[in-house]
């Protein structure tokens, strides 16, 4: 199967339909990273099918379980982006997002600017350095994909969420001992399974808030 052919079966699976800009947009956006993987070492993965599975479709299954008021003209941060995940795959599925990536390591931030140039994502900011020193109260959700524990993704970017801000933390197995350890004055309101077409794995999106 070409990644093509993978891709439209993968968002067909998650319910998702894209316009022919956006799917083209994903496909560059793999080859992209497959090209600097080879010389800057961005994932382990190097397999583009692989890509296809675990970074962009497992990125973009938060989707489905989203509501349409979290998205559409709001200003989301991608909290240790690495390699634009799962921010890139978001902006280009999602135009009207606004979305900010941020990663201490520079080749990351680099990799993420040539795409932003490459794509011609509008909507995509890229903030190079450490997360909790960002200027806070600037977005209505922050999101992560194996970043943290939560009580660090809390410390680390609580102070980034305007009021009534959302932290949402992409995680595999529940992480129940995590939870228990949540800093006083948050609360889990959420714990929604993820379907990865193609990948035989627990995922779940946490959704946090401030009690």
């Amino acid at each position: 199967m070409t990644l093509a052919a993978g891709l439209d079966a993968g968002l067909a699976a998650l319910g998702l339909d894209l316009p022919g800009d956006a799917r083209r947009k994903l496909l560059a956006y793999l080859g992209l990273l497959a090209k600097w993987n080879r010389t800057y070492n961005l994932t382990a993965i190097r397999d583009e099918n692989e890509m296809l599975t675990h970074h962009l479709l497992d990125s973009l299954a938060v989707l489905p379980v989203l509501e349409k008021s979290a998205l559409a003209g709001r200003r989301w941060i991608d909290v240790g982006s690495g390699a634009g995940l799962p921010g890139i795959p978001l902006a280009i599925a999602c135009p009207k997002l606004k979305l900010t990536l941020v990663d201490t390591v520079d080749k990351k931030t680099a990799f993420q600017r040539q795409a932003k140039i490459e794509l011609g994502l509008g909507n995509v900011e890229v903030a190079g350095g450490r997360v909790e020193d960002l200027s806070g109260g600037g977005f209505d959700a922050a999101i992560s994909r194996a970043f943290a524990e939560l009580a660090d993704f809390i410390r680390l970017a609580g102070h980034l969420l305007a009021p009534r801000g959302t932290l949402y933390a992409m995680k595999g197995l529940v992480p129940e001992e995590e939870i228990g350890r949540l800093p006083q004055g948050w609360n889990l309101v959420d714990c929604l399974p993820l379907q990865v077409p193609g990948l035989d794995a627990q995922r779940h999106l946490l959704v946090l808030e401030k009690a």
